[in-house]
């Protein structure tokens, strides 16, 4: 599994208010990536929730490493993880939750959440 670099992708443009904790949401409606065990397609809605330290996240850059994932075998838990983990890396936001819906396949839904700081 060849996931996409993040340092390479996402882009970012300063927050124009640091001094101030709002919160950003972005939703992609349309994520797509491929199941590592029977190769078929899984589709999700995906929540990135985050308050901005110095910088935020450009969309268009953002939009384009989500659909790189389009053919990538990755299981839900690990993509999940790997977005957080990814642009906390580069954005170094005060605080990052991560939520992914997975689309009925099989009769079954799944919801994933990954948080930053880790809660535990």
């Amino acid at each position: 599994m060849a996931f996409p670099d993040a340092s390479q992708m996402l882009e970012t443009f300063d927050n124009p208010a640091p001094e101030r904790d709002y919160e950003i949401l972005h939703t992609a409606h349309e994520f797509t990536s491929l199941c590592p065990v029977t190769g078929q397609p899984d589709f999700a809605t995906l929540r990135f929730r985050y308050v901005a330290d110095k910088t935020c996240v450009e969309l268009k850059s953002l939009k384009l490493y989500l659909q790189a994932f389009r053919n990538e075998g990755v299981f839900y838990e690990a993509l999940i993880n790997r977005l957080l983990g990814d642009l906390v890396g580069v954005l170094q936001p005060r605080s990052m939750e991560i939520v992914g819906e997975f689309s009925v396949r099989g009769g079954m839904s799944s919801i994933i959440t990954a948080r930053y700081p880790d809660s535990n």
